[in-house]
């Protein structure tokens, strides 16, 4: 008695115990769902125990990129300052790599080595050196890529890397090793791709030389810049580019690799010697170089072939065909035509022999013409690696870029570079009189653009189109043109005698009409109208205009019975489509302009030469 009995009080944690008890569970904010899945670039760096330069290394060679959240104040915990987010199960893989503990090695290396230097322990200076870490990306490509499908997808990028960083000056921005690497990988594609004759496009850009090859199937595009004096940027990292090509290098040493293995070829590359070569190019070597370098020069040259373990001359057997009854049949056949179109492009320049003068591009020229069959050299002051001198009386092409020579030959075209691409890109040898030396080129076109239904095609476009299908263009295009002209000089003809006759007309003819006419006004203003009930006459209905007004009233009440969101979406539809008929309007009357002033000109220079 007097003691009150003791109840659970009802203050901070009183409740808690309650639900847990009751089997609940306390929910707290950000330790699920979104914010569970990111982190941010200074929490990752610190768990991986990295410096920034570390990371960013890190995560370029293994593939590993910032994401973006959809709900990025959730996963930024309520704030909304800027950050770089990454997948948590993108860092948990970084853990365990063993490029990381590589990277702590090296750091260790640079620690001692500078402290060996300080106290000029010369000994362990070199000692160092000789110990010095290094790692392999050998299995990072093998975990990136686990076909080889998916590393011929993916190397577009690479070749552009390693074609660009072939053509830098060795210069402290790069290490020249570095650079002598990705000159030796693009070299050894680019005679695969010659061996193979698996080119497809080619373009001439601004930026430099567009390439594509079809390689198992899988197009290849990369792009080559022009050999112009480099000048290196302020505004880029050339660091984050070393770390990508550091990975190129790799991926691209193994593509080569495989490749070469496809075809027979040796790997390394070794140039095929006929016996009949060996001592003129044995004394040309020893005047020019030292023997490593001058064989690999001679296979940059892209002059000669290259040696197969196992020759080559059987034919190869066709494989069976089958054929199929329906829509099977008709693919066959269709892929049968394509295989025998791209068999007739591979020996496009067979039988022909080049000669490049000086002033043109020599390895663009030279790649592009050995991918296709032809035979091409230059002059020997030029470039090691050259098969046969420009008195060559069997040379059918010479390719200047200059106004005038000063020796020619009859029996040779003197032609423009551009002739060359445009024929590869045509599938065909066009005719060379727009190409003659010193004429003004036609346009250079794009491979690369493909036309849909209601695009603008230009008209150098469409004669390629109809020179494919063999119709002949260039003839009946000159004769129509010059009807063109005849007629339109017929009909100025014609309008300035009908107003020399106009003029000639007697002033008192002209007063007799004003006089009836005003005559014939007050007699009408006199009369009264009398309404008055014809027969009527039978019209004959044009069925196939009735049938379209029925056919856009079908369509009018179609849209009516839409959905608010499906007639939202036909709405952007047509938007689209009106646009492209408003651009390829545009271009059209573009082009209409640039012609007519063409015209004008042509004319003005006629009239000159007359007079």
């Amino acid at each position: 008695p007097g003691v009150l009995p003791c109840y659970p009080c009802a203050g901070p944690g009183g409740g808690d115990k309650d639900e847990n008890e009751m089997g609940g569970l306390e929910k707290r904010k950000y330790e699920r769902g979104a914010a569970t899945n990111y982190i941010t670039r200074n929490k990752a760096r610190k768990k991986l125990q990295l410096s920034l330069a570390d990371f960013r290394r890190l995560c370029i060679l293994k593939g590993v990129y910032p994401h973006e959240p959809k709900h990025k104040k959730k996963v930024n915990k309520g704030s909304t300052a800027p950050r770089t987010f990454y997948l948590m199960k993108d860092i948990k893989f970084l853990l365990h790599e063993p490029i990381v503990n590589k990277f702590r090695e090296y750091k260790v290396f640079v620690r001692k080595l500078r402290k060996a230097f300080g106290k000029a322990e010369w000994n362990t200076v070199d000692r160092l050196k000789d110990n010095k870490p290094v790692y392999k990306l050998d299995h990072v490509v093998k975990e990136r890529y686990p076909t080889f499908i998916d590393a011929l997808r993916d190397l577009d990028d690479a070749l552009s890397m390693c074609f660009l960083f072939a053509t830098f000056p060795r210069t402290g921005k790069c290490h020249v090793q570095t650079i002598q690497l990705c000159r030796r990988l693009s070299v050894e594609f680019m005679n695969f791709v010659i061996a193979s004759r698996l080119l497809r496009k080619v373009f001439l850009s601004i930026k430099g030389v567009y390439y594509q090859a079809e390689i198992l199937g899988q197009p290849i595009t990369w792009i080559v810049p022009y050999t112009f004096a480099h000048d290196h940027p302020t505004d880029v990292d050339y660091r984050v580019m070393a770390t990508f090509t550091e990975f190129f290098t790799t991926l691209l040493g193994f593509v080569n690799f495989r490749l070469y293995q496809t075809l027979n070829l040796l790997y390394p590359p070794k140039l095929e010697e006929k016996p009949e070569e060996r001592q003129t190019t044995k004394d040309d070597d020893e005047i020019y170089a030292m023997d490593s370098e001058s064989y690999v020069e001679k296979l940059a040259a892209l002059g000669a072939s290259l040696a197969r373990t196992v020759s080559s001359n059987e034919d190869e057997d066709d494989p069976d065909e089958f054929p199929q009854e329906g829509e099977n049949a008709e693919l066959i056949g269709e892929r049968q035509k394509e295989q025998q179109v791209l068999e007739k492009q591979k020996k496009l320049f067979e039988g022909l022999k080049f000669f490049l003068n000086r002033e043109v591009p020599r390895e663009s020229l030279a790649f592009v013409i050995r991918c296709f069959g032809g035979m091409v050299s230059w002059d020997k002051s030029l470039c090691i690696g050259a098969n046969y001198p420009v008195t060559d009386e069997t040379i059918t092409h010479q390719i200047v870029d200059r106004p005038s020579l000063g020796q020619q030959f009859v029996n040779r075209y003197y032609i423009q570079p551009q002739w060359v691409f445009d024929s590869v890109n045509c599938k065909s040898l066009l005719p060379v009189e727009d190409y003659f030396q010193g004429v003004s080129l036609p346009p250079h076109l794009s491979p690369f653009v493909e036309e849909k239904d209601g695009d603008y095609i230009p008209p150098e476009k469409l004669k390629l189109l109809a020179m494919q299908r063999g119709e002949d263009t260039y003839e009946n295009e000159s004769e129509s043109e010059d009807e063109k002209d005849q007629e339109e000089s017929d009909e100025k003809d014609e309008d300035e005698t009908e107003e020399e006759g106009d003029d000639d007309m007697d002033e008192t003819e002209k007063e007799d009409e004003e006089r009836l006419k005003n005559l014939e006004a007050q007699k009408v203003k006199r009369k009264k109208l009398n309404v008055k009930v014809t027969t009527g006459t039978v019209k004959m209905e044009n069925k196939a205009q009735a049938h379209e007004r029925e056919k856009a009233e079908e369509k009018r009440l179609a849209i009516m019975m839409m959905k608010k969101r499906e007639k939202y979406l036909y709405k952007k539809i047509m938007f689209g489509k009106r646009r492209i008929v408003r651009e390829t309007n545009k271009l059209a009357a573009k082009r209409k302009v640039h012609d007519d002033m063409v015209k004008a000109e042509k004319k003005k220079s006629k009239k000159i030469k007359s007079q």
